[in-house]
């Protein structure tokens, strides 16, 4: 979170400059670029900073944002990217990181220690993009995670095997494609909420992950939640929010 202090530490280590802490200080909602508005504001509202979706946006305009929200921050994290844009960031800032297979990008360094427990489960390897997505996020943002991957249902005794694991996560994440059972599978067993994630994988009745998502919000299960096809960010970011309130809870940690 942006405090006082930290800006005032930031503008004494010339990490700030005056009119950048000035700026911060009088409480600006957001910062204009032009082109696009960094809400600088958005952790102290809400627990959770600003996100960059990279997907679609000129290399120009995502390089400035990165290296505004960098500066700001000191770290930065974006979704859906490319490895041309990884590398095209990474000319600018020295300390980018890009994990090609949930496909973000990550500056700077965020030291936080990981907390709770998110389980993230995905069907089969090629759900693994998706998952990874969800994972990343959730660590990002705080979550330690159990990644448990390739526990699809036409091989129901992986997931059995690891029912220990996911008695003990707040909250678990299923991600899958073809028909999507996965998620009601684990909302039979745990007592914790289930982020389910349609993915696209599959055959053409699949239709893009269409058909997971229509197994998954008609569930019979109770405590499954959907969210869109494909949206790992968006399951690790209400997978942490479930979480901080579980560690919030006695005995939790």
């Amino acid at each position: 979170m942006v405090q006082i202090r930290g800006i005032l530490e930031k503008v004494k280590n010339g990490e700030l400059s005056v009119d950048e802490a000035q700026r911060a200080l009088e409480g600006a909602s957001y910062a204009e670029l032009g082109y696009a508005k960094l809400d600088f504001q958005r952790e102290e509202r809400t627990g959770f900073c600003e996100v960059i979706f990279c997907q679609g946006k000129r290399d120009e305009h995502l390089v400035s944002i990165f290296e505004e929200m960098t500066r700001i921050h000191g770290h930065a994290f974006g979704t859906r990217a490319d490895q041309h844009q990884y590398e095209v960031v990474r000319s600018s800032i020295e300390s980018a990181c890009y994990d090609p297979v949930s496909r973000i990008i990550t500056t700077g360094k965020k030291d936080i220690d990981k907390k709770g427990c998110v389980a993230v489960c995905c069907a089969g390897t090629s759900d693994l993009p998706v998952a990874e997505e969800a994972a990343q996020t959730a660590e990002y943002f705080g979550s330690r995670v159990e990644r448990i991957y390739d526990v699809g249902v036409s091989g129901i005794h992986r997931l059995l095997s690891k029912n220990e694991e996911l008695q003990q996560a707040n909250c678990i994440i299923a991600v899958a494609g073809m028909e999507g059972a996965l998620a009601s599978v684990i909302g039979g067993l745990v007592k914790n909420p289930v982020i389910a994630v349609p993915t696209s994988v599959g055959y053409g009745a699949g239709f893009g992950g269409l058909s997971a998502l229509l197994t998954m919000i008609n569930s019979c299960a109770n405590g499954v939640s959907v969210v869109n096809i494909d949206n790992g960010f968006g399951a690790g970011y209400i997978a942490t929010q479930i979480n901080r309130l579980a560690v919030r809870s006695p005995g939790q940690e």
